[in-house]
């Protein structure tokens, strides 16, 4: 394979990502032997059936796949096939039972997940609700979400390599009595920032939702009504749940189960962290996605889909995923039994966008909707045929007989395709991601010495030097103004073909998304982009379409929903759109000679805390915190003080610093019952917090120690929204990332915040 084929970010992605290092992260080989070591690690599982196999010559085969970018597997098959990890799935479902050593259990083969480089999704829907009694204890249980915070945090502290970071999925049926507490967990953009969260809808529930009627809640344990409540309302307050910051999702439960193969080993209850692949417990998802963009042939001067070799390549990627599940290292040995039983495999697809504007289709129109359901259906028939040729040498799914289909021709997978986010892997494929609309078309991009450089669409750039058009000045121009749309110097041909992302009505998004749906086994991952001014009638219209049109879930992302984002289109790294701003540098003011405050004692899980907040006329100026004999983390404790202190004589609100602080959990602290604190941040926060009220109030008000009757909760301010979880620009590399595939993307580094 000729390197120059693939582009020098793809090539920067693959460095930094994929490419095997020594201990000293030194890259130790090149991008042509990574294709060689995937393809010859897939292509060692055709002897577990033919001990007369040409491996050699499977191993070409699949290695001329991969290397013409006609087909790309998942993240975890390129950076593992063939090294000692070994782990090539991308993600995994793990049940969450009602009982304190099952949920440990999972929160422990989470993290092991995580630590090979896989993502989970969990359904929360079997905890009991908040204050439902606990006999074995006679306390009261906490209820899913507080559970939920747990899970984030051992996510936290799970680093996969430097290669991926865990990712989970939470989900929660609407009938679960917390349903309500769900809807709002993540209203806080810091709060639970390593899950994404998707409400499991009922059709009885919808219908209820369209009728103004009332549904019941039900216990998990007993599984009787415990309670009712307006499924209109309910519905409504998810729409504008998601309308402020994108979550809650929602997925279709019933439609997850209607098609479910087999369900004598259980329900669906949840999928994977981009609410792709509906999957039952333990199983895991083995994904890769063909570049539409290599689909195409030249008939005269137009483009045409090139559909034999559409077949040829859904083909060998059907053999190559289901190799994948027999040469697989799975994390835990009841995850390989449960996936090699159903054998499930998810064959999708990326460069769709691209593949609309070479054939000169708008993705906004009935035409463009009409191909997507014609090649979904093209390669959803291959790739089941090509799952049953299969099955002639090798045998179908062990669970066939079990299954849904037994009676049928036997298939070696019990399902073929899936729709996933392909974020990194279009990168290296250099095409437009899944499914999705391009989300913009020029980038600015930084690089040394604040020299900016043009990221410009491939196509885009193809056709306007063809036609004479290109200039660096109307680059600029379209990278400022985010689209196409208002560029009158272009012929009105090329504005309506090149529609990006914000140009697509947020229905013709659904439609869109429907209409692969039609013909894909699991489910199609995608984000439904709308506009900043977009109203909670907007997102409402959205969610009650892809229900009548047969989705099985729908993700929304309105832009600038989340606070302080910054502006994706028209900006260079690292800063928003161009405004009137003062770039003198923030300062903190010095500390007063003289201060008044308060300290106080608190205990916390391993001894004493003294913390000490003093202020002057203008605020609070300085934090400081001291130890007692026993225990602690002083140096930890010291270091939060410190930057608390600068901040805040910087001009940052407390409300700010407390959102920060409050809420960090300490296993030395919430193993202890009877502490009004989490951890030492938790404390500092609430002292800062109720000095603070203090002053507001006038000392009016008598401060009440932490520790005492009288809990810190009674002088708690309103919080206000924080940023410091959610994702903005890159955390890598400081560039502008995109919501799309149900997921955030870096486009210039491959970041992605799903894995």
């Amino acid at each position: 394979m000729a390197i120059s084929e693939i582009g020098k970010n793809a090539v920067d992605v693959l460095q930094k990502r994929y490419l095997a290092k020594d201990e000293g992260g030194k890259v130790v080989e090149t991008i042509d032997e990574m294709f060689r070591r995937v393809a010859g690690a897939v292509a060692a599982a055709d002897g577990h059936y033919d001990q007369n196999a040409n491996i050699q010559a499977t191993t070409d085969t699949f290695y001329q796949l991969m290397t013409d970018l006609r087909f790309l597997p998942n993240s975890p098959t390129l950076m593992n096939a063939g090294r000692p990890v070994g782990q090539l799935s991308a993600c995994f479902v793990l049940p969450v039972p009602d009982s304190m050593e099952g949920i440990f259990d999972a929160v422990k083969n989470a993290a092991l997940i995580h630590k090979s480089g896989g993502g989970t999704g969990f359904s929360f829907s079997r905890i009991r609700q908040k204050g439902a009694t606990v006999k074995s204890t006679g306390g009261v249980a906490s209820g899913p979400v507080s559970f939920m915070r747990v899970f984030n945090v051992a996510t936290e502290a799970v680093k996969q390599g430097g290669t991926r970071r865990g990712a989970n999925m939470g989900i929660l049926r609407v009938d679960h009595p917390d349903i309500l507490e769900f809807i709002h967990c993540k209203s806080q953009n810091n709060d639970i920032n390593n899950f994404n969260i998707s409400i499991g809808i009922t059709e009885a529930f919808m219908a209820a939702a369209e009728s103004g009627q009332e549904y019941d809640l039900i216990d998990p344990k007993s599984k009787e009504a415990v309670g009712r409540l307006n499924a209109k309302k309910v519905f409504d307050l998810i729409v504008d749940a998601a309308w402020r910051n994108g979550e809650p999702g929602i997925i279709f439960l019933d439609r997850l189960n209607r098609d479910n193969v087999i369900p004598s080993e259980g329900e669906i209850e949840s999928t994977n962290p981009c609410g792709e692949q509906p999957l039952l417990p333990y199983e895991s998802c083995n994904l890769g996605s063909i570049n539409l963009t290599k689909m195409l042939k030249k008939q005269g001067k137009n483009w045409a889909v090139d559909y034999p070799l559409l077949e040829k390549t859904v083909r060998e990627a059907v053999h190559f995923l289901d190799n994948v599940i027999d040469v697989n290292t799975y994390p835990l040995e009841k995850i390989g039994e449960v996936t090699r039983a159903s054998r499930k495999i998810g064959l999708g697809i990326m460069g769709w966008a691209d593949m609309l504007l070479l054939l000169g289709i708008p993705y906004n129109s009935d035409e463009g909707a009409a191909l997507a359901e014609k090649l979904m259906r093209f390669i959803n028939d291959t790739g089941h045929d090509e799952s049953r040729r299969l099955a002639v040498t090798r045998g179908a799914f062990p669970l066939f007989e079990k299954s849904t289909l037994a009676g049928g021709t036997p298939i070696r997978n019990a399902t073929v395709t899936t729709i996933a986010p392909t974020g990194t892997l279009s990168i290296i494929a250099g095409c437009s991601s899944g499914i999705e609309p391009v989300f913009a078309y020029v980038y600015i991009r930084n690089i040394m010495d604040n020299t900016e450089m043009l990221e410009i669409n491939p196509v885009l750039l193809r056709v306007l030097k063809e036609r004479g058009l290109y200039t660096e000045a109307l680059m600029k121009k379209i990278a400022k103004e985010g689209t196409l749309a208002h560029c009158e110097e272009l012929p009105a041909d090329i504005r309506q073909t090149f529609v990006c992302a914000h140009d697509v009505a947020p229905v013709a998004h659904t439609k869109m998304q429907a209409a692969f749906q039609r013909h894909t086994d699991n489910a199609v991952s995608k984000t439904v982009n709308f506009t900043k001014d977009a109203t909670l009638d907007d997102v409402r219209q959205v969610y009650l379409l892809a229900y009548h049109e047969g989705c099985k879930g729908v993700t929304i992302y309105r832009d600038g929903s989340r606070e302080m984002q910054v502006l994706n289109i028209g900006s260079v790294k690292g800063k928003e759109a161009p405004a009137p701003v003062d770039d003198s540098e923030i300062v903190p003011r010095p500390r007063p000679t003289i201060t008044q405050g308060f300290t106080e004692k608190v205990h916390i899980g391993c001894g004493t805390l003294y913390i000490t907040v003093n202020y002057d006329n203008n605020g609070i100026c300085e934090v400081f915190t001291s130890t007692g004999k026993a225990g602690g983390c002083p140096s930890q404790s010291e270091a939060t003080a410190r930057l608390a202190s600068i901040a805040l004589r910087s001009g940052i609100s407390v409300s700010e610093v407390y959102d920060q602080l409050k809420g960090i959990r300490c296993p030395s602290t919430i193993r202890q019952q009877g502490l009004h604190c989490t951890s030492c941040p938790d404390a500092i926060a609430q002292v800062i917090m109720k000095v603070s009220k203090y002053i507001d109030d006038g000392k009016k008000e008598d401060l009440k120690p932490l520790d005492g009757p009288h809990s810190v909760s009674a002088h708690k301010a309103a919080a206000v929204p924080a940023t410091a979880g959610e994702i903005h620009v890159c955390p890598e590399c400081g560039s502008a990332v995109e919501h799309e595939g149900g997921c955030v993307i870096c486009r210039t580094c491959g970041f992605s915040k799903c894995g």
